[in-house]
């Protein structure tokens, strides 16, 4: 029996097209990784990139579950002595919901070249519109609506 090895030139790479409204931060990041990584696809192979593009809308109608809102915080460093700099979820989400979905999403990806490639394929917008309508995406529903 031969293992199957993807092969980057015979790669299709198809859109597909996530709806975030009422659906939890986390669920929505972890469907988008799957499908940027190509973990949905039969030749997926973890060194070669053989995922697809994806586009969320609507994410300023994403929701936090428990305290995260409240609690839970981002953080980065500009790079300067002193530089860890720190906001809110509560603050992010008013803010900038886009971000908040891309650094889950850029945390589930792998660290390394292969993650860096991958998250330039994944596309956010605060609402139902976007400029990816020739592209033809596929509508896909993610499990875990709160009722």
């Amino acid at each position: 029996m031969k293992t199957y090895m993807a092969q980057p030139e015979k790669i299709v790479r198809k859109w597909y097209l996530i709806d975030a409204t009422d659906l939890p931060l986390g669920r929505v990041a972890t469907a988008v990784a799957d499908i940027l990584t190509g973990k949905n696809k039969t030749i997926y192979t973890p060194h070669v990139d053989t995922g697809d593009f994806v586009i969320v809308t609507n994410s300023d109608k994403m929701v936090l579950t428990g305290k995260k809102l409240e609690q839970k915080k981002l953080r980065w460093h500009t790079g300067y002595v002193g530089g860890l700099k720190e906001m809110g979820y509560d603050t992010l989400m008013k803010t900038d919901s886009p971000r908040a979905l891309m650094q889950a999403v850029k945390g589930m990806l792998p660290k390394n070249v292969l993650g860096r490639k991958q998250i330039t394929r994944l596309r956010v917008y605060k609402d139902a519109e976007h400029n990816q309508e020739a592209q033809q995406p596929e509508v896909i529903t993610v499990k875990g609506a709160r009722n």
